[in-house]
């Protein structure tokens, strides 16, 4: 049965005002779980005995590609302090889109990651599955490139189908490589660029893919919005209603 986290991003402005009032708020809410992305100058220390404080898990961090390349065990070290084992790679400008500079990259961070008892993860965006690699999707040839122990999924389901895939199937093909996934609803606006909603608002069919993301041994569905058109907080607030709705309608989330 799936856990549900929350990615942090969501709540950025919020947090940069009041970091730990904004975690205390997230777990008051029914998060069981918190995905970061920025600790805003808190010590390992500091977030740990927070996370201790309301209850939450560290599922995992978005940490800037450059940093794990350059500061990879100051990295690890600060995450392992506050419980978190899971380090993902959240986003590759475009500068940084040489693919096969990025599958060696990866294997080398992976190496280092795993030898300190940590995992290493990429996150997904559209254009790695817009942009190709001879035959294959730039999603597709990272995860050929890198082996699992050295790189795991972290399957974003909604941009996933925004870019014309279908995200079940993507769940499948990687099932068992799988922890994480991002659960993300998004409507078209006029001019067909994306718009994230709170979950339920948007085309994304959201029991389908948890129903596949349960069966391929996933352990966290993590909610996102990169952009709220309402306050977020009350955006988070109407995602965890739509979860806890479908898990009343006998949904695979415990909540």
């Amino acid at each position: 049965m799936l856990k549900i986290g929350l990615q942090l991003y969501t709540v950025r402005e919020e947090l940069e005002k009041d970091f730990e009032g904004t975690i205390r708020k997230v777990a008051e809410l029914g998060y069981a779980s918190v995905e970061f992305f920025h600790f805003f100058g808190r010590s390992s220390a500091e977030v740990a005995a927070l996370l201790e404080e309301t209850g939450l898990v560290a599922l995992g961090a978005h940490r800037p590609y450059t940093e794990m390349l350059e500061h990879t065990a100051e990295e690890i070290r600060y995450n392992l302090e506050i419980g978190n084992k899971n380090l993902i790679i959240p986003y590759l400008t475009e500068e940084q889109r040489n693919w096969e500079q990025v599958v060696s990259d990866l294997r080398a961070i992976g190496a280092k990651t795993a030898e300190q008892g940590a995992v290493l993860f990429y996150h997904n965006h559209d254009f790695e599955f817009t942009q190709k690699v001879g035959e294959q999707t730039a999603f597709d040839y990272i995860f050929a490139g890198v082996p699992a122990e050295q790189l795991q999924v972290e399957l974003d389901t909604c941009w996933v189908h925004f870019a014309g895939y279908d995200p079940v199937a993507y769940i499948e093909k990687y099932a068992g490589r799988l922890p994480i996934i991002h659960l993300k609803d998004v409507k078209r606006s006029e001019d067909g660029s994306p718009e994230t909603v709170v979950l339920g608002e948007g085309e994304v069919n959201l029991a389908a893919i948890l129903e596949a993301a349960d069966k391929a041994g996933a352990e966290w569905a993590v909610v996102e919005q990169d952009f709220c058109a309402r306050p977020a907080m009350d955006s988070i607030a109407d995602s965890m209603k739509w979860i806890k709705a479908y898990a009343n309608q006998g949904g695979n989330v415990h909540v």
